[in-house]
């Protein structure tokens, strides 16, 4: 079993490497245009879960949560120069309860509930990005989001035990990449199915 979940584990960091890179190239290339706020939120998050997840006795799928805390950030200073967006009051108040999921695990030593926090959290930084996703799906990498489920599944079987505290992060992360990438699958279909504009003589 162990052997199974260090090869997971590897697996999905490299898999968070490999989905990084396309990122990054399109967003020096300026085909990709990072919200600010949402990957501000997503690299304090990454990190939040990160600690949890090591505070919690994780082992093999902490390899990913760890790689994921480095390079989200990274693309958050990327977006400082290249992305979108600002730090709005919703963006604030997303940050205050991520925040708050530290102070709930520090406080009450559990790391399940800063995890939950992080993940209510994510969801909303995620909705922030949904309407330019939607109107603009060439603004995002889709193989970024795919490959992302891909390395949370993996990170999932890592975890090698059902043990919720360990895999409720995981499987969120899994699903919600999987969310935007076909979000991105849906907007560039509409943009082709799209009648184009009427001629004006």
């Amino acid at each position: 079993m162990t052997d199974h979940a260090a090869i997971l584990g590897l697996l999905a960091a490299a898999v968070g490497v490999a989905d990084t890179i396309p990122y990054v190239r399109d967003t020096l290339r300026g085909a990709t245009r990072p919200h600010r706020g949402t990957w501000l939120i997503w690299g304090v998050l990454a990190v939040v879960v990160c600690m949890a997840q090591y505070a919690d006795g994780a082992s093999w799928s902490l390899v990913m949560a760890a790689v994921q805390a480095v390079l989200t950030c990274g693309i958050f200073v990327l977006s400082i120069r290249w992305g979108v967006g600002g730090l709005s009051r919703t963006d604030r108040l997303l940050i205050a309860i991520a925040g708050g999921g530290v102070v709930a695990w520090l406080l009450a030593g559990e790391p399940l509930v800063a995890t939950g926090c992080v993940i209510v959290a994510d969801v909303l930084a995620a909705a922030m990005m949904v309407p330019k996703t939607y109107r603009e799906p060439e603004s995002e990498t889709l193989v970024t989001f795919a490959l992302a489920s891909v390395g949370g599944g993996l990170a999932a079987g890592a975890v090698g035990a059902l043990d919720a505290s360990l895999l409720l992060y995981p499987v969120y992360y899994c699903l919600v990449n999987g969310a935007i990438a076909l979000l991105i699958c849906v907007g560039r279909a509409r943009a082709v199915t799209a009648p184009a504009p009427a001629l004006v003589r």
